[in-house]
């Protein structure tokens, strides 16, 4: 079974991954995992992705592959990226890395005192 039968067999209901095993070897591991944004999307949105990022985000590209207007990518575009979650890549740094970086002299005491007061 591939992604697109377990899409097609879900239904775009939620579903719980509680086995994941790795292939090479053998090992299995069991647990509550959650499946990653894009393979939560419906079969035809994940198709649509996956040729939005093969045309390298050309939208003219996009709008000749599946035959419809500017406006009816952006369209979908815009609702596909509201349905996911922003992943944050610059994450806060944490209160230990905040005193390491001052320990190093990497910055000075009221840096730190500002970038402290700012974590939650």
């Amino acid at each position: 079974m591939d992604w697109q039968d377990l899409t097609k067999l879900t239904q775009g209901q939620p579903l719980a991954v509680e086995r994941v095993r790795l292939t090479d070897s053998g090992v299995a591991i069991e647990g509550d995992f959650e499946l990653p944004q894009l393979a939560q999307l419906s079969v035809e949105d994940q198709v649509f992705v996956t040729a939005f990022v093969r045309s390298h985000g050309s939208i003219k590209e996009m709008e000749r592959i599946f035959g419809v207007s500017y406006p009816t990518i952006k369209n979908r575009l815009n609702r596909i990226a509201g349905s996911l979650e922003f992943v944050d890549t610059d994450p806060a740094p944490s209160r230990s890395e905040v005193l390491q970086r001052l320990k190093r002299g990497q910055i000075t005491a009221a840096d730190a005192i500002r970038e402290l007061d700012d974590l939650p």
